[in-house]
């Protein structure tokens, strides 16, 4: 270990940005932790401490690392070595921070366990733009030989930042949009899927700046241009078996994976507060963006807000069997997007809830509910559904009101591309 190493112990905030403390790597006493401050949640994308928001100046906080998510982070000659944890927020007590998101993701996760005897599988898969130190996206082919190999050297850096972390990629290519790459990784059970998504997240930009590049994770950089999306492919297990898949049924999809996406679908609305909550976020779920333009459970189409994924010939299909989440991208917070997307298989699964129909395509008469037109819409239908309020503390939802308030404010008169152009700048 150099003797300048550093932990930079961290948390992953409500508008996605990982924020932290460091200290010399040999002083981290891995119980104690860092210290932190309520109040710290409440900053908004821009830097900005969103007010009035339910902390003020009062209380204190402990960053607990686990140590099981220890990363070292890549770097360019010269660069300070640093090991990024993730860690939970806790009271002084040790007790769990009840607006803490990995805690919160930890708590939804129980629930599903102990209410049902399930574990969740999952899978965040990344869309991001690299540009080049002018601020120019890298060129290339969409798909092409070409990009992925003039971006060979970040690449490199990024593959292997990815495997020092133990995660397993399934797929790496160029993208469709102009500088934008793809990357997919292997499921994890659990809060190790949301882990997995922030490290991919910070080795991607630290590798790209290790090469004098710049990743990027918009949603959207121009209203006119390609979106990022995150999609999260999600099984449920019942100890080592899958359960989501049954052969003798429609679309192979169990009784139980049926009720578990009718809980997400009648939540869908709400569950956006979570997952797609910036203000530029419902710019890119619209119809023939291949995004998640309407709220239906769709076979295959990429249109679809669920999408029930093909299974593929020569493998067993009761574990490749998936569905895919659409309607996340990377300004949400991934523990409080997969713990909303939980809570509502909950609710499904509590009530054994059916499905009307599972659609082949996007229908073109408009009998499809759409999402929320913005962000402030999505929370409105978050605060108006009665058991999705109970999710979670009020004090979080409280909080993510403020940040996206205060975002709003600070883009007040701004256009669609103006918008577009500062969350590009941040993420």
């Amino acid at each position: 270990m150099p003797s300048d190493a550093y932990a930079f112990v961290a948390t992953n905030d409500l508008v996605g940005v990982t924020r932290g403390r460091s200290l010399p790597l040999s002083d981290l006493d891995p119980d104690v932790g860092v210290g932190w401050v309520p109040a710290d949640l409440a900053i908004d994308a821009f830097g900005t401490l969103a007010t009035p928001n339910p902390f003020g100046s009062l209380g204190d906080l402990r960053l607990i690392p686990d140590v099981d998510t220890a990363t070292p982070m890549p770097i360019a000659d010269g660069e300070l070595p640093v090991t990024l944890m993730i860690g939970d927020q806790v009271n002084i007590d040790g007790s769990a921070w009840s607006c803490c998101p990995r805690s919160t993701l930890k708590h939804s996760l129980a629930r599903l366990e102990q209410g049902h005897g399930l574990r969740l599988f999952a899978a965040f898969e990344h869309e991001f733009l690299l540009f080049d130190a002018d601020g120019s996206k890298t060129g290339g082919h969409a798909f092409g030989l070409d990009r992925f190999l003039m971006e060979g050297a970040f690449g490199t850096v990024f593959m292997r930042g990815l495997s020092e972390a133990g995660i397993t990629v399934d797929t790496w290519l160029p993208e469709y949009g102009p500088g934008q790459f793809e990357v997919a990784i292997k499921p994890r059970f659990g809060v190790r899927a949301a882990d997995d998504a922030v490290l991919v997240r910070e080795i991607a930009r630290s590798a790209a700046r290790s090469v004098r590049r710049r990743a990027s994770f918009v949603p959207l950089p121009h209203p006119d241009a390609v979106g990022n999306g995150v999609h999260v492919h999600l099984s449920l297990w019942r100890g080592e078996s899958p359960v989501l898949y049954d052969a003798s049924r429609q679309h192979g999809l169990s009784t139980l994976g049926e009720s578990a996406l009718a809980g997400v679908l009648r939540h869908a609305h709400a569950i956006q507060a979570w997952t797609a909550p910036s203000q530029i976020s419902h710019l890119r779920l619209t119809p023939h963006r291949w995004s998640a333009a309407g709220a239906f459970i769709g076979q295959q189409t990429r249109e679809a807000l669920v999408r029930i994924c093909p299974i593929t010939s020569g493998m067993d299909p009761a574990r490749t069997y998936n569905v895919e989440y659409r309607a996340v991208d990377a300004t949400a917070n991934p523990y409080l997007a997969l713990a909303a997307i939980v809570q509502a298989m909950c609710e499904g699964l509590d009530e054994s809830l059916t499905l009307d129909t599972i659609l082949e395509a996007e229908p073109e008469d408009g009998s499809v509910p759409p999402l929320p037109a913005n962000s402030g819409a999505a929370l409105d239908a978050w605060e108006a559904d009665p058991i999705a309020v109970r999710w979670f503390a009020s004090e979080l939802a409280m909080t993510q009101r403020a940040v996206r308030q205060s975002e709003e404010q600070a883009l007040a008169g701004m256009d669609p591309a103006e918008r577009c152009a500062h969350y590009t700048a941040v993420y």
